[in-house]
């Protein structure tokens, strides 16, 4: 992994983090506990490190086409799964952040970090 793929993590976890600030002032969500924050940069972190190394294996076409739409489908489908194994693993039974998407959103956008020449 290198710092372009640091950098991303960090940007994807500093948005979130910004994004339930900004719904705890304005809808009344609670307020981002510190176990919170770690959930989710853990979160984010394995998810873009996931998408990585779907990347390396099946790096992005150049092109957009049929190739895409069924590379991301096999990329989000097993990362929801993976995620809502996390969301119980971190957060239990009642989840209060929605770690299942945050985690197949990481991925996704960290698939993006290897595309194929030809």
């Amino acid at each position: 992994m290198d710092a372009r793929v640091l950098r991303k993590a960090l940007g994807i976890a500093l948005f979130l983090e910004l994004f339930y600030l900004v719904g705890h002032y304005m809808a009344g969500w609670p307020f981002p506990t510190p176990l919170v924050v770690v959930q989710i940069f853990t979160v984010v972190g394995l998810g873009v490190a996931l998408g990585v190394v779907f990347s390396r294996v099946w790096p992005l076409s150049p092109r957009p086409g049929f190739e895409r739409v069924i590379r991301t489908l096999l990329l989000i489908i097993p990362a929801l799964g993976l995620g809502m194994g996390l969301q119980v693993l971190l957060q239990g039974r009642q989840a209060y952040q929605a770690i299942y998407l945050i985690f197949a959103l990481s991925t996704w956008l960290g698939s993006g970090h290897f595309v194929r020449v030809k």
